[in-house]
C-alpha cells in the first residue's frame, strides 16, 4: 500500500513541476496568466472500519487554476498596442471561415493588409457602436463589428486618414487630413462571472464555458472591467523568484516520494530474501 501512496506523490509532484515549469517557461509572453496546481488527499474505509486505524492512501489532483491578477504594464509608445487597468478582456474573432470568438489580455494589436486591426494570432479586434459623445449605443454581443481603419472620411473621400486615439474608455477616434474628427467605434470589453472557468486555449487566448459563464460586454469603465491604455502592454504576472522557490519545494517533494518509494521496495525485497 505504502507504494502507490507514494507513487500517487510521484505523480502529484510531476504535475506540480509541469505547472511551475509552465509558467517560468511563459515569463516573457505578453498578457500571460500563471496557473497553481490543487491537490487533495486520498482517503477510504469501510463504514464499519474505525478510521483511527486507518491511514490515508495517497493524493490527488483536484484541478490547475488559473490566477488572473494584474501583470505589470509596459510602455511601447504604440497606439495599436493595448493594455487593461482592470479585469476585463479584449474581445477578438477569429479569420474565417470558423470566426470563433475568444478573449485575451493581450493587446499587441497591429494593422494587416486589408485594414483590419488584428491581435498576434491573426484574430481580429471588436468595436462596439458608439454615438457621438463615444458612448456605447449597444452593449449586446450580435452588434460588436471588426475594428476596420478607415481610408478616408465618410463625407469627403479626398481626406485620407492621418491617425487614430484610443480613450480610457477604449473609444478609438479618427482624424482625417481635413481636420474632421470621427469616433469609429469603442473597443469591446468583456467580464464573466467565474473568471477561473475561461478554457485557455494558447497564444493567451481564453473561450467562454459553461463554467465561467456567458461573456459580459460592456466599453471599458463600466464594472469591472477596467480602463484601456493605450501604448501599452500587460505584461505576464509571473513573479520569478516566487516560482523559483516552488521549484524547488517541488523538486524535493518529487526526491521524498521517490525515496519512499525505494525504501518500501526495499522492505518488500528484504521479506522475499527472508530464509526460514
Amino acid at each position: 500500500m505504502s507504494f502507490y501512496t507514494s507513487l500517487s506523490g510521484l505523480k502529484a509532484a510531476q504535475t506540480d513541476l509541469n505547472v511551475i515549469s509552465n509558467n517560468v517557461a511563459n515569463t516573457n509572453s505578453t498578457g500571460f496568466k500563471k496557473s497553481r496546481a490543487l491537490f487533495g488527499d486520498l482517503f477510504a474505509a469501510a463504514p464499519t472500519q474505525t478510521t483511527k486505524t486507518v491511514a490515508g492512501q495517497g493524493v490527488r489532483l483536484n484541478g490547475v487554476a488559473q490566477q488572473f491578477t494584474q501583470g505589470t504594464l509596459q510602455a511601447t509608445d504604440k497606439t495599436l498596442d493595448l493594455a487593461i487597468a482592470g479585469d476585463g478582456f479584449f474581445s477578438v474573432r477569429g479569420q474565417p471561415p470558423r470566426g470563433d470568438l475568444t478573449f485575451t489580455r493581450n493587446g499587441a494589436f497591429s494593422v494587416n493588409n486589408s485594414g483590419e486591426v488584428v491581435d498576434t494570432i491573426g484574430s481580429k479586434a471588436q468595436l462596439l457602436p458608439v454615438d457621438a459623445n463615444g458612448v456605447a449605443t449597444s452593449t449586446d454581443a450580435a452588434d460588436m463589428f471588426d475594428f476596420i481603419l478607415p481610408d478616408a472620411d465618410p463625407a469627403d473621400p479626398n481626406a485620407l486618414l492621418a491617425n487614430i486615439s484610443i480613450n480610457d474608455e477604449g473609444v478609438v477616434s479618427a482624424t482625417f487630413t481635413n481636420g474632421n474628427q470621427q469616433n469609429i467605434g469603442a473597443i469591446a470589453m468583456a467580464s464573466f462571472t467565474a473568471t477561473e472557468g475561461l478554457r485557455p486555449v494558447g497564444d493567451g487566448h481564453w473561450q467562454a464555458t459553461g463554467d465561467s459563464g456567458q461573456a459580459q460586454v460592456n466599453q471599458a469603465s463600466n464594472g469591472p472591467l477596467g480602463q484601456v491604455r493605450s501604448g501599452a502592454l500587460e505584461l505576464a504576472n509571473v513573479d520569478i523568484t516566487e516560482e523559483l522557490v516552488s521549484l524547488i519545494a517541488a523538486q524535493r517533494n518529487f526526491q521524498a516520494n521517490a525515496q519512499a518509494i525505494e525504501t518500501s521496495n526495499t522492505l518488500t525485497q528484504t521479506i522475499i530474501n527472508l530464509q526460514v
